[in-house]
């Protein structure tokens, strides 16, 4: 099977690259989007093979190396001379990144890092392709110089031979087996033993050890993770597709397919005549339009961001998580229950793989797992938003997506309902507010009773992800539901 669908996506990649070549010779990139897009779902329906070397791989480096280092690998990973993946999730650790276990020592008199696997939990456990596909790596890493902890940094490992894609010595590869979907994508283990990569392999846009050992801090320990915001954007964007993908397989059989008589004397109908069955058809079809709404405003401001962050305003770096963490959330849940809604509307023939909805729901429901544990994801969000409301509190300026809790300190009662657009937002806007100030309230009171934070925090944790989930309708510009 992953044979095959590697085999189907290189002639794809040998056709687009054709077609580029007529286009702009001098192009390196295949398409932007197209070897990641809709056309791979119809070509490898159990998972495109490259799919981290296109969502991952490529995009870390740009925007995490320095010219020099995207001069390197860039060019080489988008002509497919080299297929990298992105190694950060540990079998022992996943969202808790500050508890991976990968060490990169750096060794001043080579001019080397070290990476070693500690235990067996401190595996790369999860990254796409790195099975059997891969031969290059972005691998996160703790930092270790003179044996004291520099943070998570990442670094561009080769991982097996060039000619012969034979693992290199020092490493043990292998893949995970089997899961509920994504067959195809070869999900792998890495371990280290004392694996050596030369200094220049760390990614150093933002963060940088010169040849003495001196150590350049990021200017915001965010950017190292800058890639998992850009996919949570992503799935934004894939949860809308699933769920219309399911409403237009739902619909369609919808209007074929007839079962029952509403009229005694007519013949039976079309089982979307009847109500229950459009009860459980338009409004899927109504929230996968608000998840592509969703989508759009989300991608727009991520690329408003990338932009300030080459510019060096980090302003709404936080910001961006926080939509991007809870977004990611919402939109995955919203997907799976909606597709499963839309299966079940299918009756015994929803059931088949022939119908494919079973498969839409395996490839919706990961997402609601991978980059990033939905409930952590909304107790991310929880702490932007607590940081929010203290700020609020002392009439500070606060960002876009926030600002009416300016006026929701104020307000006290709620205005009186009218039924209008402006009056829905608000009443959204007020449930979100005191949910928040509930939370912050809980979460004060619990730290004046001398708890430490991170107790409070997970005594709290129910309310806290409860503000998070509510606030994702934050800005006029989202629609969430």
């Amino acid at each position: 099977m992953n044979d095959n669908a590697m085999k189907k996506y290189t002639i794809l990649a040998k056709k687009l690259k054709k077609l580029q070549n007529e286009k702009d010779p001098n192009a390196t990139d295949i398409f932007p989007g197209a070897l990641g897009g809709e056309i791979v779902r119809y070509i490898a329906p159990q998972g495109n093979p490259f799919l981290l070397q296109n969502h991952m791989f490529i995009p870390t480096i740009k925007s995490q190396g320095t010219p020099e280092q995207i001069q390197k690998w860039v060019p080489k990973a988008e002509s497919y001379e080299i297929i990298g993946t992105y190694a950060q999730t540990e079998l022992g650790h996943g969202t808790f990144l500050r508890g991976l276990e990968t060490r990169a020592d750096f060794d001043r008199k080579t001019d080397e890092f070290i990476l070693h696997s500690p235990t067996i939990t401190a595996y790369k456990w999860w990254p796409g392709g790195l099975g059997h596909t891969s031969n290059y790596a972005v691998v996160a890493a703790q930092l270790y110089i003179d044996d004291k902890p520099y943070g998570i940094q990442m670094f561009v490992v080769q991982l097996r031979d060039l000619e012969t894609h034979m693992p290199l010595p020092g490493l043990k590869i292998g893949e995970i087996g089997n899961k509920m979907a994504f067959q195809t994508v070869n999900n792998g283990y890495l371990g280290f033993e004392n694996f050596r990569i030369p200094r220049t392999n760390m990614l150093m846009k933002n963060a940088q050890l010169h040849r003495d050992g001196t150590f350049v801090k990021s200017p915001a320990s965010v950017l190292t993770y800058f890639t998992m915001v850009n996919v949570r954007v992503s799935i934004v964007m894939h949860s809308y597709m699933s769920l219309a993908r399911a409403a237009t397989i739902a619909i369609r059989y919808s209007a074929v397919r007839r079962q029952s008589k509403i009229n005694p004397k007519e013949p039976e109908h079309q089982i979307i005549d009847h109500l229950t069955q459009q009860m459980k058809l338009f409004p899927e079809i109504a929230k996968a339009l608000a998840l592509r709404l969703n989508a759009d405003c989300l991608t727009s401001m991520l690329k408003a961001v990338q932009a300030e962050i080459l510019k060096g305003d980090l302003s709404r770096l936080a910001e961006m998580h926080a939509l991007a963490s809870c977004l990611k959330t919402v939109s995955s849940h919203d997907a799976v229950a909606g597709v499963e809604t839309l299966r079940l509307a299918c009756g015994g023939h929803g059931y088949m793989l022939a119908s494919g909805l079973p498969i839409v729901y395996n490839f919706a429901a990961a997402s609601k797992t991978y980059e990033g544990e939905n409930t952590v994801m909304l107790l991310q969000t929880a702490r932007f938003l607590m940081k929010a409301w203290a700020l609020a509190l002392k009439g500070g300026e606060l960002v876009p997506t926030v600002m009416y809790l300016n006026e929701a300190i104020k307000v006290k009662k709620f205005q009186k309902w009218d039924g209008s657009w402006e009056c829905m937002v608000k009443s959204l806007q007020f449930v979100a507010a005191n949910k928040i100030r509930i939370a912050f309230d809980h979460l004060e009171a619990r730290k004046r009773n001398n708890m430490i934070f991170e107790e409070a925090s997970n005594l709290t944790s129910i309310e806290l992800a409860s503000a998070a989930e509510v606030s994702s309708i934050l800005d006029q510009n989202f629609v969430c539901f």
